[in-house]
Parts: C-alpha cells; sequence; structure tokens
C-alpha cells in the first residue's frame, strides 16, 4: 500500500486501521508506506507514532513538496510486494473497496483502475479532470485512460520499465503504460471528504494536463505542425483571391484592417508554435540539470531487508 500524504494528519490514523482491518480479513501479507510529500502540518510525527503502534508500516519523508505523482513513484520504488496499491490519504476512495481492485487483477491484466461510480466533485473540478483524462488518452494510448484514478493496483515488476527515469515531472499513469498495454478498471464507492479539503485546484489539474501533454506525448507538436499546415493553406488562399481581384476588377484589396488582420493571424499562429517548441526545449533544458523528481529527507519504520508481514 502506497499512501502519498500532505497535511493529512487528521484522517492518517483512521485511514491505516481500516486497511489494516481489510487486508487482515483478507489474510494477505502487506507493508503500508507512508510517503509524506512535505507536509506542512504535523504529518510526519503521525506516521511517526503510527509507526511505534503498527508493525509493517514504513515512513518516508520528502525534503520539500514535490507533488503525488512524485511521491507516488518514491514509494513505489520502495515497495517490496508482488501487488501494489495506491491509495488518497483523503478516505474518499475507502479502503474496503481494496478487495475489489484484487478481485478484477487477472492473468491477463497488470494494472487495474478503481474508478468512482459517482464523483464527488465541482462542475469546474470535474471539467478540468476530464481534460487530464483527455490529454492522458493520448500519452497513454489506451482506452482506459478516461477511466483512471489515483485508486489503483498494479505488479510491482512494471516498476523495471521506468527505473531510470530521472524527470523532475512525473505521471504515474504514463509511466505504467511504459511497461504493458494490459489495463482493466472497476467502479468503485467515492464519498464525501472527511476531513479538510482538496489541494487539487482547477488551476492545478489544468497545470498538470499541459505538463504532461508537453512532458510525454507529442500532440503539441502536431497541434502546431497542423496549425501551420492549415494557415498555409490559408495564405494560399487569400494569395488566389488578391489575384483574382485584380485580374477581374483591376484592382487590388482596398483597406489596411484586411492587411492588419492577415499579419495578425500568422503572427499569432507564429508565437503560438514557437511557445510550443520553447515548452519542449525547457523540458530539455531540465533534463539536462538532472533535477530529481524527489529527494528523501528521513524515513521511519520496518529495517531495511526484514520481511514485511500482517500489520
Amino acid at each position: 500500500m502506497v499512501v502519498p500524504v500532505y497535511n493529512s494528519s487528521q484522517s492518517l490514523r483512521e485511514l491505516t486501521l481500516r486497511v489494516r482491518e481489510v487486508m487482515n480479513g483478507l489474510g494477505r501479507p502487506f507493508e503500508v508506506l507512508l510517503v509524506d510529500d512535505g507536509s506542512s502540518d504535523d504529518s510526519w510525527n503521525v506516521i511517526a507514532a503510527l509507526k511505534t503502534e503498527l508493525a509493517g508500516l514504513r515512513g518516508i519523508r520528502l525534503s520539500r513538496n514535490y507533488g503525488q505523482h512524485n511521491a507516488l513513484l518514491c514509494g513505489i520504488r520502495a515497495a517490496r510486494m508482488p501487488l501494489t496499491v495506491t491509495i488518497d490519504d483523503d478516505l474518499q476512495i475507502p479502503p474496503e473497496e481494496i478487495p475489489v481492485l484484487l478481485d478484477r487483477l487477472k492473468d491477463d491484466v497488470d494494472v487495474v483502475y478503481g474508478t468512482p461510480a459517482r464523483e464527488r466533485h465541482n462542475f469546474w473540478r470535474k471539467a478540468a479532470s476530464r481534460m487530464t483524462k483527455a490529454v492522458l488518452r493520448s500519452a497513454m494510448g489506451a482506452r482506459t485512460a478516461s477511466r483512471v484514478s489515483a485508486f489503483r493496483v498494479f505488479r510491482t515488476r512494471l516498476r523495471e520499465a521506468f527505473s531510470n527515469y530521472g524527470g523532475a515531472f512525473v505521471s504515474m499513469d504514463v509511466l505504467l503504460s511504459w511497461g504493458t498495454t494490459r489495463f482493466d478498471s472497476v467502479d468503485v464507492r467515492h464519498e464525501p471528504r472527511k476531513y479538510g479539503r482538496s489541494q487539487y485546484t482547477v488551476r492545478r489539474l489544468v497545470f498538470h494536463a499541459l505538463n504532461m501533454m508537453t512532458g510525454f506525448s507529442t500532440l503539441p507538436l502536431e497541434i502546431a505542425s497542423m496549425a501551420g499546415f492549415v494557415f498555409t493553406l490559408f495564405g494560399v488562399a487569400v494569395l488566389l483571391f488578391v489575384v483574382s481581384r485584380y485580374l477581374i476588377e483591376g484592382g487590388s484589396v482596398p483597406g489596411f484592417p484586411f492587411l492588419a488582420s492577415i499579419i495578425a493571424i500568422f503572427s499569432g499562429v507564429q508565437l503560438f508554435s514557437l511557445g510550443i517548441i520553447g515548452e519542449y526545449l525547457a523540458r530539455m533544458h531540465f533534463r539536462v540539470m538532472d533535477k530529481p523528481p524527489y529527494a528523501v529527507r528521513s524515513e521511519t519504520g520496518t529495517p531495511s531487508g526484514h520481511e514485511p508481514g500482517r500489520v
């Protein structure tokens, strides 16, 4: 169980206890990794206290806030069980839905997403989420992209496909698609938020989608190429119109507004294309700088080499 934690001191104890009850009921060995993504509240102290109460619990504290997917990458690389389940710390998807995921993971499937049957978000949050999933569909090349969620189970060996990945921007769903195309999904419950408020605002979701487009897809470059082609045809059409008018009426197209509009349109397309190219150059710049996806400040929990068991 990998749980990215950010300012969730109120929910961690309940989450951990409910996970323990569910997994002990299944009779399967497991461990819980709580990755503190630079929380500004008392989350790390709660994790340290839980570690003394519950065997098989491990805590990893990042040096600052890197983002949910970066924290997930850290936890997944530290996982030691053959299956990895990721779940948010807000309890909106109840841990009691974990058996539903595990039952759906068959021999012909490597990743199963738990898709909320009914999301309890406002209109703008849902719209931003749909946009992000549309971008994911392009980056992952899988139909299941429209049903992705933070609640997922996958075979831990898939991390070998991105073991050398060191980019500062991380999308776990895209990285998983590097290791398999065998995805599936199942509907799960989605409950009202019990503690605090969501850290994923509409602005962050839109920013995440834009980063995903330029970080894991060539779609923006394809859009820029298509825009260039379309407006080239538009320019040829304008030229034919001007020449035809001169030949038929014996004069050119009058008026400064016409000329200014044409110049503005083509300049806008050029600047748009240059902006997209600049985004890709910025990605290359950060990769050359070798900026890491995360840095660990401290760890607590089961000693290295100790086999995980029941909590």
